[in-house]
This record gives structure tokens, C-alpha cells and sequence, in this order.
């Protein structure tokens, strides 16, 4: 149990940006294709550029630990950047029939990214890791969400 404690956390932050990097690696390969799908933004080549450094760096941050809450801070922001530039889905005629197509893939790809924020926040918000063990000898026990901060002396609302 004691490795599975210890490994745990470390795999579950890799699932949690284990894309970014390959991500990164695809606009550096299809550079032509990723500048194209930038459409209209200013100064393409830099912010493609940009955003190669932060798909690459930030997730090595977060799996390592090392300044890991202001590198999720960071690709959390641009996940909600990604999901309003690129994934306009209340653009398309066919997501409001709600039917199969672009405008559906779109809100899928939104509100994915938007999953992605959840997790990395709570990468930038969580006071610790809860040990494996524990969450199997408790496993209906609630986080309390609200009311509870760290540290807080405050009684969670119920």
C-alpha cells in the first residue's frame, strides 16, 4: 500500500496532462497547419511559439512538483483561452438543432478543456493529496467543499 500511496498522485498528474505535451509536438510538426488553424490572431508564429513553451514546460512542472501550483495556474488559463478562441461553439448553426456536427464537437472540445481547469485547480487549490489508503477505508467520506478552508477553524456547512 505504501507504494501505491506514494505513486498514485504522481500518475494521476501525469493522465492530467499527459496530451499537453504531444499537444506541443504537433504544432511543432503540422507548424503550417497550426499556424492556419490560429485564423486571425495577432503575431501567430509567437503565440504558437508560446504556447509550444507552455505545453511543453508546464506539465514536467506539475509532475514534478516543482512550482507546480503556479504551472497549473498557468495551463488552467490556457485551457480557458484554448476553449473561447478555438472552440467558439455557439457559432455554428447546427449546435442550436442540437444534431451532429462541428458546433457539437466544439462544445464537446469546450467543455473539455473546462474539465481540464477543474483538475488543474485543484492542483493550484488542494492543501495536500489524500493517501490512497485513506480514501479506501473512507470511501463515502465528502471533501466539504464549502465552508471548510485549510487552516480554517471554521465549521463546514452542512
Amino acid at each position: 500500500m505504501l507504494l501505491i500511496n506514494a505513486y498514485t498522485p504522481l500518475l494521476l498528474r501525469i493522465c492530467l496532462v499527459a496530451l499537453f505535451p504531444f499537444s506541443g509536438l504537433d504544432k511543432i510538426i503540422n507548424w503550417d497547419a497550426a499556424k492556419k488553424q490560429a485564423g486571425s490572431l495577432p503575431f501567430k508564429p509567437a503565440m504558437l511559439v508560446a504556447a509550444v513553451a507552455v505545453e511543453f514546460v508546464t506539465p514536467v512542472c506539475i509532475v514534478t512538483g516543482w512550482h507546480d501550483r503556479l504551472a497549473a495556474a498557468v495551463l488552467a488559463g490556457f485551457c480557458v483561452v484554448t476553449a473561447v478562441l478555438f472552440h467558439r461553439f455557439w457559432r455554428f448553426p447546427d449546435f442550436w438543432r442540437f444534431r451532429e456536427g462541428k458546433g457539437l464537437q466544439h462544445f464537446w472540445e469546450f467543455l473539455k478543456n473546462f474539465g481540464l481547469v477543474g483538475g488543474l485547480g485543484l492542483i493550484v487549490l488542494a492543501p495536500r493529496t489524500l493517501p490512497v489508503s485513506e480514501a479506501l477505508m473512507q470511501p463515502l467520506a465528502s471533501t466539504h467543499v464549502i465552508g471548510a478552508q485549510a487552516g480554517s477553524t471554521a465549521e463546514p456547512v452542512r
